[in-house]
């Protein structure tokens, strides 16, 4: 049985992982495969490994963070704007990320735990809010532990980037721009704090 686990997709927000069984291929070789059931088979195989291949790089030990911190998320994407709240906390070995919106509807819910997200309640899948909580962590990284937890990163004045992924532009340590090549783009400030 082939298992592959990896860091995104439905497999990992469950906390799990695939199992395909390739041990009854045997049963199978002396007749054709239908093709319709070929092609499926392929295009599973392709969606679980890009899945993995595009997982959010996460830091090699998790940073000295300010916690509990509460967030202002603005997204931005073309003429649309929405406004979110975040609440990132410790607890127990890991950290919780809890997105809401502003009538404190949960949007997402993970835990970060030994380098690794875990599904944190009964939430779907939200691979957007999952890649932004990366990128935070990324951009909340102390700059004395970015070379360490992110060996690629790049710091210039007040701006950081992982080349290929994100872009942040600070106004001050809890007040930035951060950008996606593809979008969205977000302003993220403290909680009460007004955005410019």
């Amino acid at each position: 049985m082939l298992h592959i686990t990896c860091g995104s997709g439905p497999a990992r927000e469950s906390g799990g992982s695939v199992d395909i069984d390739v041990g009854r291929a045997d049963a199978f070789a002396s007749k054709p495969a239908p093709t319709g059931f070929v092609v499926w088979l392929a295009l599973l195989v392709t969606a679980l490994l890009s899945g993995c291949a595009s997982q959010a790089p996460l830091p090699v030990d998790n940073p000295t963070l300010p916690l509990p911190l509460q967030l202002h998320i603005e997204r931005q994407q073309a003429d649309q704007r929405q406004d979110w709240l975040l609440v990132i906390q410790r607890e127990g070995p890991g950290i919780r990320w809890s997105l809401m919106d502003p009538l404190g509807i949960p949007q997402a819910r993970q835990m970060l735990i030994d380098g690794h997200w875990q599904a944190d309640g009964l939430l779907p899948p939200n691979p957007e809010a999952r890649e932004l909580f990366a990128a935070l962590l990324f951009a909340l990284t102390p700059p004395a532990e970015l070379a360490h937890n992110y060996p690629a990163a790049q710091q210039q004045g007040e701006q950081r980037a992982l080349p290929g992924r994100w872009t942040i532009r600070y106004g001050q340590p809890l007040s930035f721009q951060l950008n996606l090549p593809q979008g969205p783009h977000y302003r993220v400030s403290p909680l009460g704090a007004s955005t410019p």
